[in-house]
This record gives structure tokens, C-alpha cells and sequence, in this order.
């Protein structure tokens, strides 16, 4: 398994290891964690509309000085942005933004939509991720916190199926039947919230398997993901510990010890309940 990269269902390859900047500010916070995640080694860079820092980021890609085409840029519509007309002119909107020409991963944030008739909102919605696909100005697109019901939906309607879904998913929230489905239909898990808020960083079994291994709690966490084929997406504003997120392809953990960590499933949850 390449632990760096991996294909996606359309050829495209993406890092496996990305920084998220849920909840980080725009200016100078956003601005500061991407160029350092860049300086670091990520290659990824995961956002949103919603997040409200996609000037942020495309400043902070520009100022690192990385080539635009190094690195794997994503953002996602947001639920008033569904529908296909405005999905089309949702993309333009964060890409004039981010001060981009394409991202190369554009994902539907949430499984609903805000009016009767979601089903149908949801088949538009996805005619025009379809079409900006066609357009180039996604490489790859997907969709975020669908469920197993959510994905066999579009088998009704998509003429491309979703490259990935973004889901919230570390060893207290392991959706392992989501994952198994994703993986026979050829979709990649991306893994949100992997360290759980740091909710989670202080378990006791966690603390032993991070003490075996010389690591911290948060590496272990990351490197679960990492063990399960995921791509996984740590957040953090502090450049030490972006650092540190990114020190993971050094080690591996034994099988006996994920599954330890798999069993430490309790359907804990950080984010909202997509069911």
C-alpha cells in the first residue's frame, strides 16, 4: 500500500494526508497554517465555503511559494448552493476566492438540501457537480457525510460516481460497514475530524499503543487511518504540531494493535449525525 498517495476512481492520484482548516480563521491564522503545512511536506489542503477561509488559503498557497499544481486543493458546496444552477455558480464563486483556475476535488458538503422533494434536489445538485467535472474546473468530484442509503441513491441517477466521501472517522467512530461499501464501489474514505476534537487524545489504551511506538496519541490516531487505506485530514493551527501530524510514514502499528484501536469503537461522534 502506498501510504503517500493513492488513485482515485478516476486516475487521479491525491496525498493521503492533508490538513483540514475547519474552524481556523481567515487572514493571517488560515494564511499561517497552510504555509506551514506546505513548508512541512503536505501536499493536500482541504476547506470549504462554509469554513469562510478560502481567501485565506489561496493567499496562503500563493505566499509558500509551492507551484499550484503541487499541491491537491479541495472545497465543497454547501447545502443553500444545492440545485443545479447554483452549484455551477457556487464553484466559480470559491474559486474566485481562492484565486484559482480548478480545484482538483469538489465535494457536496451534506446529503440534504433545504426544501421538499431532497431526492430530487440532491440528483440536480449532482448533474452539475457532473458538469463542472466535464468543464475541468474539478478534477474529481465527491461528496461529504453520505451514507451507505445516500451513495445507492445516486446509482439511480449519476453517470459519475463520487471519486470520494468525506466522512467523520477515527478509532471512537469507526463506520466500518460505510467503509467496507466505499471500497467495493470504488470510492475513496476520506477521514474528518480524525483526532476527534482531541477529545479522545488522553485514552488510556491510546496513550500505551503511542508510548509503544515512541509516538504521540495524535500520530497514532492519524496513522489508524493511514493502516485503514484512508485519506486522513488532522487540523491544527500551531506549525509544531502540523509538523508533528505529518511525521507518520516512519512506523507502522501491528495488527494485533489496530485491532485494539478498532475495538475502541463507541459511535462517538464529534460532528453532526448525517443518519
Amino acid at each position: 500500500m502506498n501510504l503517500k498517495t493513492i488513485k482515485l476512481n478516476n486516475g487521479i492520484e491525491i496525498p493521503r494526508l492533508g490538513l483540514g482548516v475547519w474552524k481556523i480563521r481567515d487572514g493571517e491564522a488560515v494564511r499561517n497554517s497552510v504555509m506551514s503545512a506546505l513548508q512541512a511536506g503536505y501536499r493536500h489542503i482541504d476547506t470549504a465555503m462554509i469554513y469562510r477561509n478560502e481567501t485565506g488559503v489561496g493567499e496562503g498557497l500563493r505566499q509558500s511559494g509551492i507551484p499550484r499544481e503541487e499541491v491537491f486543493m479541495t472545497t465543497k458546496l454547501w447545502v443553500r448552493d444545492q440545485g443545479y444552477d447554483r452549484t455551477l455558480a457556487a464553484l466559480t464563486a470559491s474559486l474566485e476566492r481562492l484565486g484559482m483556475d480548478y480545484v482538483d476535488l469538489y465535494l457536496v458538503h451534506w446529503p440534504f438540501a433545504d426544501e421538499e422533494k431532497i431526492s430530487e434536489k440532491r440528483s440536480s445538485t449532482w448533474r452539475g457537480m457532473e458538469e463542472l467535472y466535464r468543464q475541468g474546473l474539478a478534477r474529481a468530484i465527491g461528496v461529504s457525510n453520505y451514507t451507505e442509503a445516500h451513495l445507492e441513491e445516486m446509482k439511480n441517477h449519476a453517470t459519475v460516481m463520487p471519486a470520494v466521501n468525506q466522512v467523520e472517522m477515527h478509532p471512537f467512530l469507526y463506520q466500518k460497514e460505510l467503509a467496507a461499501y466505499c471500497v467495493k464501489n470504488n470510492i475513496q474514505i476520506e477521514a474528518y475530524s480524525p483526532l476527534a476534537h482531541g477529545a479522545k487524545l488522553e485514552d488510556r489504551l491510546v496513550a500505551q499503543i503511542a508510548e509503544k511506538y515512541s509516538k504521540s496519541t495524535a500520530q497514532i490516531l492519524i496513522r489508524w487511518s493511514l493502516e485503514h487505506g484512508f485519506i486522513v485530514l488532522p487540523k491544527s493551527t500551531h506549525k509544531e504540531r502540523i509538523e508533528e501530524n505529518f511525521q507518520v510514514f516512519d512506523f507502522a502499528i501491528s495488527s494485533r494493535d489496530m485491532q485494539t484501536l478498532d475495538g475502541l469503537h463507541e459511535n462517538f461522534r464529534t460532528c453532526w449525525d448525517p443518519t
